[in-house]
């Protein structure tokens, strides 16, 4: 006598589908008795509402959320839904997925912090982390569709817990925190949120990836986005900011929650004393190189009350007694071209004594706090 042999895979999908179509059997039987009964009687007059109930329902509709406010009933354990094409699931995020008639599959999930969620009777994990809701009710539907477990699955997802989506902008910015990100957000939208760029920044913005941009650039690796911001590690990513700023679309990096921004700071170099304009003056960019008579021209040149002579380069020196290094220079000889230009680090201080002050700032001390408070300009390019 012949024996057939099912697969446990084969058992496990015959299952599904006959308790799918026994729920269905079922729920037709409780339709149509109650409405076989309804048929034979006549329409039942209006329950009288006692002042109790009235007051009960009362305080009920005055107890519900205003439009727009994120309020949970105290069942509910499911946060406040952002649209689902819009929301981006990161690693350790728990969805709550629902299959419309197997409960089986019906239940919370919680993505894996390599991004993926095992679904019952799927022969392999799903990616999650990357996508939207949407596309990930999308994509378990083509898997259970593709299993013959459900011919025309229906699955919504909500979220039930998340960890603070957000991307951090710091840096030289006119207002660096942490930004919440539901959605799509580009590097130049965060930059404006944070209020545009700071008067010290510079030319180069580093973007560190996080969990998800690497799960989802992975994916897509060899994409135009990915290979126009080839990066010298897969975490971080060096951007143009002038480029940015004239208009290359490609150095405008979509960010994901995990993403850090930080825009670097310029070089600055301050000139103090008996000079025209005082200030601090920053590098146009991080290859430009200031000089002394750079600087002195930036300050509109000397006053005629200067002792140039006496003037001095302070410059932050971790090596020396009081952590800065007071450097004499003869700007007059410097001026006359008797002496070669000298070249300016960025936070040097040149600094220029004036001949009509009752005490001349020569300590370094002084100088400095005077450079504390100076205006700052940007060195046209």
């Amino acid at each position: 006598m012949r024996e057939y042999l099912v697969s446990p895979w084969d058992f496990s999908v015959r299952v599904v589908k006959a308790a799918r179509l026994g729920r269905l059997i079922m729920a037709g039987v409780a339709v149509l008795c109650p409405l076989t009964l309804l048929c034979g009687q006549q329409p039942a007059s209006k329950p009288h509402t006692d002042s109790g109930s009235a007051q009960a329902t009362q305080n009920t509709t005055s107890a519900k959320p205003t439009p727009g406010e994120y309020v949970l009933s105290p069942d509910s354990n499911v946060l406040p839904q952002p649209a689902p094409q819009e929301y981006m699931i990161s690693p350790e995020d728990q969805l709550d997925v629902y299959v419309l008639d197997a409960p089986e599959l019906s239940r919370p999930y919680r993505v894996s912090q390599t991004g993926l969620i095992d679904v019952p009777l799927l022969k392999e994990p799903i990616l999650a982390a990357g996508l939207t809701t949407a596309q990930l009710s999308e994509t378990i539907g083509e898997k259970l569709r593709a299993a013959g477990m459900i011919d025309n699955p229906h699955v919504t997802i909500q979220i039930l817990q998340s960890r603070f989506h957000a991307v951090t902008v710091a840096g030289a910015v006119k207002t660096p925190q942490i930004y919440p990100v539901l959605g799509k957000t580009t590097l130049l939208d965060v930059l404006s949120q944070a209020g545009g760029l700071a008067d010290d920044a510079g030319n180069t913005v580093i973007v560190a990836r996080g969990d998800v941009a690497n799960l989802v650039l992975g994916r897509e690796k060899g994409s135009e986005a990915h290979a126009a911001t080839e990066p010298n590690s897969p975490s971080a990513v060096k951007v143009d900011l002038k480029r940015l700023m004239e208009g290359d679309a490609s150095l405008n990096l979509t960010l994901y929650p995990g993403d850090r921004v930080t825009v670097q700071r310029a070089g600055i170099v301050y000139v103090v004393g008996a000079v025209n304009t005082s200030g601090g003056f920053v590098l146009s960019s991080d290859r430009e190189q200031m000089t002394v008579l750079k600087a002195i021209a930036l300050a509109q040149n000397i006053k005629s009350t200067a002792i140039p002579r006496k003037s001095m380069i302070i410059r932050k020196n971790p090596n020396a007694p009081d952590g800065t290094q007071q450097i004499p220079l003869d700007l007059g000889k410097i001026l006359k071209g008797k002496q070669p230009d000298q070249k300016l680090l960025a936070n040097d201080i040149l600094f220029v004594p004036d001949s009509t002050s009752k005490k001349a700032l020569h300590r370094a001390g002084e100088a400095a706090a005077q450079a504390a408070s100076l205006v700052v300009y940007r060195v046209p390019l």
